[in-house]
């Protein structure tokens, strides 16, 4: 039943990774822009403008553009369904090399968040559902509305002055390492993966450090509405007939409080899932204060140099991930409620 659960769900994702790219690739084109005028200037010759047109291949019909995008078109071996994402307008590099450069940034850094979040997260949680109204749940509802009060952005501005200039406890917001450390070997992308495969534990413990601040920031906006929705479904749970029953029969508290807290932990992680796939995007503006170069901020980039396979690469990539990880979250829910796979 599992498999055929998760077999559909494959299939549900693949259609909506198909639909989202064609749509990308028609809604790009139909925006008020002219990407040829951003590579030959404002008053260009009608021979350069048309020169320009054709080796970006938009002379072309754009049913006839989707094919050679989607690797469909007769004449052309590699596309999309390749595996291959094209070569920047820009930089001329392919697009699944920068993406690969600047993705594990990103990953990196709302992993780590989330993780560290999560920890956070559930015992808070709980703590304030086994006693609703009291200190520890006002604590709460007042940490969750403050730390989404202002953008993270802010906070991070906020830590970088309090814990670098004031207390002088964290690095300066200038990368993952210090700009006089040498870098070890890429072979994953992460830095704090790479460096313990090189045994430079230097560089890992220096990589946490940089990372130290921007994790922090993120922590403290996600961590708040995840604490909410934690103890929300704890309470939920708490009152359901399942636990009155399991109190009636005699049961010990720590044994009620893991069944409620399996119960109540499906909605929280279907609202982890959800943050995931928007911080995937959604973390530009920490990526921007701390300087770390991530997928949000080579995005921005080709947007605002109309860099149409790199944004369509960008969508793509996020898509695909976004989808994996709900996959993973419905595997998980089928495997903490088996009915949900019925």
């Amino acid at each position: 039943m599992l498999l055929r659960y998760v077999t559909k769900r494959l299939l549900i994702g693949l259609v909506q990774l198909v639909v989202l790219t064609v749509a990308v690739f028609f809604l790009i084109r139909l925006l008020p822009a002219d990407p040829i005028s951003r590579f030959v200037g404002l008053n260009p010759s009608e021979e350069a403008y048309a020169q320009a047109e054709r080796s970006l291949g938009l002379d072309r019909p754009v049913h006839v553009q989707l094919l050679h995008y989607l690797g469909l078109a007769p004449s052309q071996g590699t596309g999309l369904l390749q595996g291959d994402l094209g070569d920047s307008w820009v930089s001329g590099s392919p697009i699944a090399q920068e993406i690969g450069t600047f993705l594990p940034v990103t990953l990196e850094l709302i992993t780590i968040s989330f993780f560290v979040a999560f920890l956070i997260a559930v015992p808070v949680g709980m703590l304030s559902a086994t006693r609703p109204g009291g200190a520890a749940d006002r604590g709460v509802f007042v940490y969750s509305l403050f730390a989404g009060s202002q953008p993270e952005f802010w906070w991070g501005l906020l830590f970088v002055y309090l814990f670098f200039f004031v207390l002088g406890v964290a690095p300066a917001p200038l990368g993952l390492l210090s700009p006089m450390t040498s870098e070890p070997a890429v072979i994953t992308g992460f830095i704090t993966i790479d460096s313990l495969l090189a045994g430079r534990l230097d560089v890992f413990l220096e990589a946490l450090h940089h990372l130290m601040l921007p994790v922090a920031t993120l922590v403290f906006i996600l961590s708040g509405p995840i604490i909410k929705m934690v103890r929300q479904n704890m309470v939920r749970a708490l009152q359901s007939d399942f636990v009155l029953y399991a109190r009636c029969a005699g049961l010990p508290a720590r044994r009620i409080a893991f069944y409620a807290l399996r119960a109540a932990m499906a909605p929280s992680m279907t609202l982890i899932g959800i943050l995931y796939g928007f911080m995937l995007g959604g973390a530009v503006l920490v990526e921007s204060v701390f300087s770390l170069g991530g997928l949000g901020q080579y995005a921005i980039r080709s947007i605002l140099a109309f860099d149409y396979p790199a944004i369509q690469g960008v969508v793509l990539v996020i898509t695909a991930i976004s989808l994996s990880v709900y996959l993973l979250l419905d595997i998980l829910h089928a495997m903490i409620d088996p009915r949900v796979a019925y």
